[in-house]
Order: C-alpha cells, then structure tokens, then sequence
C-alpha cells in the first residue's frame, strides 16, 4: 500500500465517523481526520453524518493500492488529453480536482456451474454450381464455387468452477463502472483487517446481499454463454442456450481500490467523475459529447456530399 502525503493517518483506536451522501447515496466509514464535507462519488456538498447500520455485512476481503495518488492523477490528465475533438469545450483541457481513494465494496461471487445445454452446428462445404449471365448481348453459362453450411442439432452438457465474479454492492459505483474498471489482479487478495483500510475512506455495502446475489447469478449465466460458444465445434453455431445449475455458493464482501478524480471543465456545468483501478491504473469516464460540434460535423458532411454531387452533375452535363 503507497504512503498517503496528503491525507493523515489515524489510529485504529480513534471511532470511526459514518457519514452518508444525500445526493447518490453513498454510506461512507471514515477516521475522524479524514472528515469531509463533499462526497468523494459525486462532489455533492451533502454529506452528513448518520448512526451505524445494523445487519452490515462485515467485509471478508480486501485488494490494496498498487498506485499513488499522484499517478492516479497523471493518468486521468492523459485521458482528458485524448478524448475526442467532439467532447464539450474545457474537457480535453481540463485539470482533475481532488483526488480521493477509496475503498469501494463489492460481492465477490464464486460457485460451481453445471450447465445442460442445446445449439445448432454449422459444417461449411463447397460445391461448383452452374449460372447464367449476360456477356456482349448474349446469355451464357458459367460456372462458381460456393460455400454451403449443413446444420445439425448438438446437446451436451458443461461442469466448471466459476470463480472470481464481481458485483458492486455501492450506491455510488455503478455495476457498469466496475465492469469498466476490471479486471483486478486477485493473486494480491488479503483477509480484511481494519489496519488494511486505516488512513483511508471506505464504504459500506448498501446494496442488498440478495440483489447482489441474483445480479451475480446473471453474470454467470452470461459468462456460461460465453464458454459454451467458445466450446462449440463445427465451423459456425447458433441458437445456443443452456440451463445452469449453480452449487456451492460462495459470496463474500470484498473492498477494492479506487481512485476517484472530480474533473471541472466548465462553470456551472456538474463535475465529470473519472474512474482510476487503484491496482491497474485503468481509467473510466464517460466525457460529454458536444451537441454543437455534433451536429456542426454533420452538416459539414452533408455540404461537402452536395459539393460533391453538384460537380459530379456538372461534368456530366
């Protein structure tokens, strides 16, 4: 874990501050030397301070930091820089804002997968075929080769370990923005203790466990999907479906690290929250696009298709 410079560590012995955004929901558990006045998701200046929840699940697991602050920082200010000339004006010459790490959680889901499941093979073969067509004003007969495909129906069944499956159980992090973030390199995985997360701002789950259970549960089934047409034989496929039964369920809290960087492009306008993997350095965002320069480009096009049109028409003529 990278030494924190800008912000100070407390003592394990020091009671921990529940604060909770009104704004995206986030529920955040922090020392009281890092209290803080703004949510670190949304920048929204709506935190406040809450009781402990009861029934919290406790986190199992947790993921360090691979990358400073300052990296973090210069990554995000390299992604600004590459966005498209389409963005909205200040975005690709912006500047991150206060940069805040967090410990995000998320349900770590593993099972064991066994799939019945039916599909439609392809076998592709060449055979010569005889046309006609029309050379000089005259009809004649030529011959080609073309690609055929015999179908047959195929069943079997699958039986794996599906392991490593994650679902966020944050408010404040979207299941699509972890997704974008992943993946996270789990060889580094340690049993949770509170010294792991001491200087930092974490987050409790406030997703319920049994959400997160059904929206792990689809994630396999996806990623079964995936395997099956990664399996099939044959030269092509389709109609793959299968039934999947999922045995020795495992579901345990886990904290992840991320970085969070509020990027003010334009006054007035709502922060852009960029994303950074606390451990890879991959970076998510989702810059707005500019209706203007849009809109400026396909009217553009379009004069130039016309321009086009109209020399085109006047050679002819």
């Amino acid at each position: 874990m990278p030494e924190r410079r800008d912000e100070p560590t407390a003592t394990l012995t020091e009671p921990r501050l529940h604060l909770g955004c009104q704004s995206c929901g986030a529920q955040l558990v922090l020392e009281p030397s890092l209290r803080t006045t703004r949510c670190p998701y949304c920048a929204a200046p709506s935190v406040v301070e809450r009781p402990p929840r009861p029934g919290v699940p406790e986190p199992a697991f947790a993921l360090g930091f691979a990358l400073t602050h300052a990296a973090a920082r210069e990554k995000v200010s390299r992604w600004l820089r590459s966005r498209s000339r389409f963005t909205r004006n200040g975005i690709r010459s912006a500047e991150p804002g206060d940069v805040h790490g967090l410990y995000v959680p998320a349900f770590l889901y593993s099972a064991l997968a066994k799939s019945s499941f039916q599909a439609t093979i392809g076998e592709h073969y060449q055979e010569r075929e005889s046309y006609t067509t029309t050379e000089n004003g005259k009809t004649v007969t030529r011959t080609r080769t073309v690609t055929r495909t015999e179908w047959r129906p195929l069943q079997g069944e699958l039986e794996g370990y599906v392991a490593d499956v994650l679902v966020t159980a944050s408010n404040g992090l979207r299941n699509e923005e972890l997704e974008a973030l992943e993946p996270f390199d789990f060889r580094a995985l340690a049993r949770y203790t509170p010294a792991l997360v001491s200087g930092w701002v974490a987050e409790e789950p406030s997703l319920t466990r049994d959400a997160c259970l059904e929206g792990a549960r689809q994630e396999v089934g996806e990623l079964m999907l995936n395997r099956l047409g990664a399996l099939m034989p044959g030269d092509t496929h389709r109609d793959v479906s299968h039934d999947t039964r999922l045995d020795w369920e495992s579901l345990d809290v886990c904290l992840l690290p991320v970085w969070v960087l509020p990027v003010r492009y334009a006054e007035g306008e709502e922060p852009l929250r960029v994303l950074v993997n606390g451990q890879t350095g991959e970076v998510h965002g989702k810059a707005p696009l500019s209706t203007w320069k849009v809109l400026a480009a396909v009217l553009v096009g379009i004069l130039l298709v016309l321009g086009v049109v109209l020399y085109v028409g006047g050679g002819v003529g």
